[in-house]
This record gives structure tokens, C-alpha cells and sequence, in this order.
């Protein structure tokens, strides 16, 4: 008999009972599979969608428009981005830029600028090597954060 099916993972659940299995969550645990009911796991991503709304209530348009820049850019450039050049590229005051990406680094917001202040980690990507890399179809390659 395969694996995958009924109680044989402890899942509780019988062969063919595929009525059950969308209304339950399974959770990997160690050799173990346990089953979330849908009301618990619901609750738990609302909770979750709420707590991140409100971490992100500081940001304007503009702290979205430079995260998305320095996200979309990095494989680009391949290399860390200066507040100089994402002012230019976006149109906007370097001193405002600057006050941005404070912001934005002291909330632990998506991003990370090196010593001489230009941005060189933005979630997913970073300049700095790690293990993870990742490819675009568009042929960039870039470090995964």
C-alpha cells in the first residue's frame, strides 16, 4: 500500500476520504503529519495578515516606491545601489531618499545598506554572497536573501 495514503502517515484520516483533507491544514512534524482544523488555521493567517498590515502602516507610496526599485534593480545592477542613484532614478531628494531608507532599515523592513550607505540587501535579493542564488528568466543572477 502507498505511503501517501490514510492513517498509514497519522493523519487520521481514511483511504479516499477526500472530503476531509480540504478542510483541514496537514503540518509536518519530525516522521509525524498533523491535521490543522480550517477554523484554527484561517484564524491564524488573518492574525497574521493583520499583524503585518500594521508593521507596514509607516510606509507612504514613496518608501513603496524605493523598496520596489532597489528589489527590482539589484540583479540588474549587481551590485549595491547609492541613495545618489535611486534619488535620480526615481525622481526624488536625495536628503528624502536617505530619510527613507532609515526608515525603512530601522523597521527591519525589507533592507540593509553596506558601510558607504548604499543599499546591498532588499528582500529576496541581496548583493552580499550567501548560499542562495537565484536566476531570472531574464537571464540576471543574483544572491537569494
Amino acid at each position: 500500500m502507498p505511503r501517501c495514503q490514510g492513517d498509514e502517515v497519522g493523519t487520521g484520516l481514511a483511504i479516499g476520504d477526500v472530503n476531509n483533507m480540504n478542510k483541514s491544514l496537514l503540518l509536518g512534524w519530525g516522521r509525524l503529519l498533523l491535521r490543522i482544523p480550517r477554523p484554527i488555521w484561517q484564524q491564524e493567517i488573518a492574525r497574521s495578515a493583520r499583524a503585518r498590515e500594521k508593521s507596514l502602516a509607516f510606509m507612504t507610496p514613496d518608501h513603496h516606491r524605493i523598496r520596489d526599485f532597489v528589489v527590482r534593480e539589484l540583479p540588474c545592477i549587481a551590485g549595491p545601489i547609492p541613495p545618489e542613484t535611486i534619488a535620480e532614478r526615481l525622481n526624488l531628494e536625495q536628503e528624502h531618499v536617505n530619510l527613507i531608507l532609515d526608515e525603512l532599515e530601522k523597521n527591519l523592513t525589507f533592507l540593509y545598506r553596506n558601510e558607504q550607505g548604499a543599499v546591498a540587501w532588499a528582500y529576496p535579493v541581496t548583493v552580499e554572497p550567501t548560499p542562495h542564488r537565484v536566476s531570472f528568466s531574464t537571464g540576471e543572477q543574483i544572491y537569494a536573501a
